[in-house]
């Protein structure tokens, strides 16, 4: 039975690559598929992209694939990846430039059409279209406000470019692990485009958990690993192997990783990853199948071997999810700190103060939202603070606060009304941080929209 192997690469924007060198070094694999797009790094492309318009990708990509490229040109190995963000196009014509200037070629091809922001602006669209996903809240709030909006498209177009022969196929936003499951149907020859058969979803099914367990690089084979009292057996994270799925035309997969490289692929490993971000195990949405994950066996082999079967799968929706960001004002934050006697106290007597300040100058804010370092920024509400007595006999107490607002002058002056503290406020100050550090906020809008708006616009195009 023919079988396929594919290697996680990034996990988000700025990952490390390294480990992808080792699995197409050593891992066998003929693709890796790279996630470079947390929910929220369109936030951080837009602004890169109202810099300069010619931006708005994930620059990782380019020093990325100039050192990934001999090797995989060597030994046939292809990639896919969203590095695209907002501008794939800008993406794949940077990586024409690098690859040009080395005078190296290869078929890199540019998945668009997920952009869908026109429609969202669309004042005429029908009142309820593109409610807020979690509060039901209309989008005309925010609609004057909203910078980008973003399909998360499926696999079909990625098999596409790779049916077209590419050797890199670049897209913007797509569902996270239908990077992996396009390789997948590409190379096995599953039927996507109109998938309705059992057998033929439960194979998708199988492929989206393949993906799903691949694209958090290093967390699928041992790295951020919660367990407590078990973490500490994952060996030599400094050399973390990726994980690797060998993918057979049944489905059945086995989720492995490169020899010689640490980390850990076993039960537990696998599990963690597989429950991530899953809200509902038996019905986990994507654009190519909704799979179940009731029926799941994972059996571990040993050697950093785990089998996985079991996955059902049944027809997609009509909708796809769309995410959306908006200009929701601005922030300033500073930290500041106090030293033992009475650190909780001297805190307090600060907080209080510049709350004292902010009213009596009238500053426009939203909020003023204070945390503490060591203490609560971690758990929040789960994390209940020690006694007063006690904190004050701390060595030191750290203050976190962030001033939201819709003025941008107000943002400005936030930092302004601390130095003066450093002499006439609470003694034994630790110092400041972060005075002069207003930055623009984008909220994020999720919605659904109707699959046929987004996919009769999706393009595929092979460039040389």
């Amino acid at each position: 039975m023919k079988s396929i192997r594919i290697g996680a690469g990034l996990g988000f924007y700025g990952d490390n690559w390294e480990p992808v060198a080792a699995s197409i070094e050593r891992g066998g694999v003929q693709f890796i598929a790279s996630d470079h797009l947390a929910e929220l790094t369109l936030a951080i492309l837009q602004k890169d992209r109202q810099r300069d318009p010619a931006l708005g990708y994930a620059r990782d990509v380019v020093p990325m694939l100039m050192k990934l490229w001999p090797l995989m040109r060597e030994r046939g190995v292809r990639f896919v990846c969203n590095a695209g963000g907002l501008n794939p196009q800008g993406a794949a014509q940077a990586l024409l430039a690098a690859f040009g200037a080395k005078g190296w070629k290869a078929r890199i091809a540019v998945v668009s059409g997920d952009d869908v922001l026109p429609r969202l602006q669309d004042e005429a669209s029908p009142p309820g279209e593109f409610a807020h996903l979690f509060t039901g809240e209309a989008v005309a709030r925010v609609r004057s406000h909203l910078v980008f909006g973003n399909a998360y498209l499926g696999a079909r177009p990625i098999v596409h470019a790779l049916d077209e022969g590419a050797d890199i196929v670049v897209t913007g936003r797509v569902a996270d692990a239908a990077l992996f499951l396009g390789p997948l149907v590409h190379g096995l020859r599953w039927n996507l485009a109109g998938a309705n058969a059992c057998e033929d979803l439960d194979r998708l099914a199988q492929g989206l958990t393949v993906g799903h367990l691949l694209e958090c690089s290093g967390q699928g084979s041992g790295g951020n690993f919660g367990s407590q009292g078990a973490w500490q057996a994952i060996p030599d994270l400094a050399h973390i192997g990726y994980p690797i799925a060998e993918v057979w035309e049944d489905g059945s997969a086995l989720i492995t990783k490169a020899p010689v490289t640490g980390g850990r692929v076993n039960f537990d490993t696998v599990r963690q990853q597989l429950l991530y971000e899953v809200h509902n195990p038996h019905a986990y949405f994507s654009p190519d199948v909704v799979l179940d994950m009731g029926g799941i066996e994972l059996k571990d082999e040993g050697e950093d071997r785990v089998w996985l079967t079991g996955a059902r799968g049944t027809a997609p929706t009509d909708t796809l999810k769309v995410v959306a960001g908006f200009r929701d004002g601005y922030k300033a934050e500073v930290t500041w700190g106090f030293s033992w006697p009475d650190a909780w106290d001297k805190a307090q007597a600060a907080q209080a103060t510049i709350r004292a300040l902010l009213k009596d100058k009238r500053i426009p804010h939203d909020e003023l939202y204070v945390e503490y370092p060591g203490l609560n920024s971690a758990h929040g509400a789960l994390a209940p603070l020690p006694a007063a007595d006690a904190l004050n006999q701390s060595n030191e107490i750290w203050t976190r606060l962030v001033l939201r607002t819709q003025d941008k002058t107000a943002a400005d002056g936030f930092g302004r009304l601390f130095p003066w503290m450093g002499l006439s406020g609470p003694a034994y100050t630790c110092g400041f941080t972060g005075l002069h550090n207003t930055s623009e906020l984008l909220g994020i809008w999720p919605t659904l929209i109707p699959r046929s708006l987004v996919e009769q616009a999706v393009r595929v195009e092979v460039l040389s």
